[in-house]
């Protein structure tokens, strides 16, 4: 695998229910009690079918740069992302547009070792099957085989010992435990949906980046044990 290791993170958008198929719609609310329709109604931001990614985050930890796409007027490539720690780029493009974009990057250059925070349960999957719903071939498996970091470092993994301990805790809060600026000081996940309604597709932007970027940080301070867990005897 060509190019270094990169943290990946993504943010979605949940489609507006009523717009749903009303098929799909009445299957997602399928066995959920009245009192959790309300409720069950604002996770459709977690299902590929339901939701649209509207920012991928990328950060190199070992050379300390990486770019950011996101939903905007596309057309004009990659650009500085000014104002952002370390050297960053950005892409603006329809969700297609940055899709196809993530693949290529993943296709060429791309990664190593992909670097997520619960990535094997969610930005994988979400990549993966959201590309192939918009007609996207994935060109890289983000979801490999489990027991080893080479591929794929789902830090989550790492610190759950690949799920022999619970409760794992967030990004957030292992970024705090290890003295590493927190990506949730500006916004966190639940604000996403008000700002893309809001227009503000920077501060999703910088955000999405700073999580990647968090995720990076995590991975180095974690690195000796990746190595030790990853160790072949």
């Amino acid at each position: 695998m060509a190019g270094s290791p990169v943290a990946i993170d993504i943010e979605t958008v949940g489609m507006p229910f009523e717009e749903l198929d009303p098929l799909l719609g009445e299957s997602f609310l399928r066995h959920v009690p009245p009192e959790k329709v309300e409720e069950a109604k604002q996770k459709t931001v977690f299902h590929p079918a339901t939701a649209h990614v509207v920012a991928i985050g990328l950060w190199r930890p070992e050379e300390e740069r990486g770019g950011v796409l996101v939903w905007g007027e596309g057309g004009r490539g990659w650009e500085p992302f000014p104002d952002f720690p370390g050297e960053a780029q950005i892409y603006r493009g329809s969700e297609e547009e940055i899709l196809r974009a993530f693949w290529r990057f993943m296709a060429g250059t791309g990664a190593s070792t992909i670097i997520t925070y619960n990535g094997r349960q969610f930005d994988g999957p979400m990549l993966m099957l959201r590309s192939l719903l918009l007609g996207i071939e994935p060109t890289r498996n983000l979801v490999p085989y489990r027991y080893s970091f080479k591929e794929h470092c789902d830090l989550m993994e790492v610190i759950t010992f690949y799920g022999a301990r619970r409760p794992p805790h967030s990004l957030d809060f292992w970024c705090r435990a290890f003295g590493i600026e927190s990506p949730k000081e500006e916004m966190s996940g639940e604000e996403v949906a008000r700002a893309f309604a809001e227009g503000r597709m920077d501060d999703i932007a910088r955000y999405c980046l700073t999580d990647a970027r968090a995720t990076a940080h995590l991975y180095l301070r974690l690195k000796p044990l990746v190595d030790l867990l990853d160790s072949r005897s």
